[in-house]
């Protein structure tokens, strides 16, 4: 399948579970990052009327927030903004000291993100539409009830370089292709680096099978590690 056939497909399949599910369109995050942009602008396609997308700043670096508004006005994506600096704040306050875990903090970030989405879904009748790839779904890369937390990934199944590949198709600015990925949760971070592994080896991996013996390692521990995210809460038997 080529990039477009694959574009159209991805189009057709977010139209039939939006439709299916009894809604009326596509609200999502905007984070000036590749993997939401194309989405955004797949779910544009799929409902040129009816696709919000959200600008969900929290302590967040202005340029993501550039990118996002670059993206809304080349595509006439509508955008609502939502500052959550303040609550996240608060929140933080409210809670005991988290010490050296960044995590907890940081991973509270893309919780109210999925909060505020899904307010925004229920007001407007619309699916949560998720935007991980496969190769950070393989992986673990994402927050559990985060950026995890959707109706649908449409990227689901895509690796990064075929989301790049869809980017560049589509006519995502080439600003946000070319930027680090990252989750934005604190300054500096980038997934690559988090992660200890470049995208192009996790894609190497998840299609052939083979890798060095320390990326091997490195990604298997990753995929064991994170799989009690990509599964429902386990249900005792009584």
């Amino acid at each position: 399948m080529n990039t477009e056939q694959t574009a159209e497909k991805l189009t057709a399949w977010i139209k039939e579970k939006v439709l299916a599910a009894g809604c009326k369109g596509c609200v999502l995050g905007l984070s000036g990052g590749i993997d939401s942009a194309v989405a955004s602008v797949l779910c544009k396609r799929a409902f040129p009327d009816s696709t919000l997308g959200l600008v969900l700043p929290c302590h967040s670096a202005p340029e993501d927030e550039a990118h996002t508004l670059l993206l809304a006005r080349k595509f006439s994506i509508p955008t609502h903004k939502v500052e959550l600096d303040p609550l996240f704040d608060s929140l933080v306050k409210s809670l005991p000291d988290a010490g050296d875990c960044r995590l907890a903090v940081a991973n509270l970030k893309a919780r109210l993100r999925m909060l505020t989405m899904y307010y925004f879904a229920n007001m407007l009748k619309y699916l949560v539409v998720g935007s991980s790839d496969r190769s950070e779904i393989a992986v673990g890369y994402f927050t559990k009830y985060g950026d995890g937390g959707s109706d649908i990934m449409p990227l689901g199944n895509l690796l990064k370089g075929q989301v790049r590949e869809l980017a560049g198709f589509l006519g995502v600015p080439r600003e946000i292709i070319s930027k680090p990925p990252s989750p934005g949760l604190w300054t500096g971070q980038t997934a690559e680096g988090e992660l200890g592994l470049s995208y192009a080896e996790i894609d190497r991996y998840l299609l052939t099978g083979e890798a060095p013996p320390e990326v091997k390692k490195r990604i298997e521990a990753l995929i064991a590690g994170s799989s009690h995210k990509r599964c429902l809460p386990p249900i005792a038997e009584v």
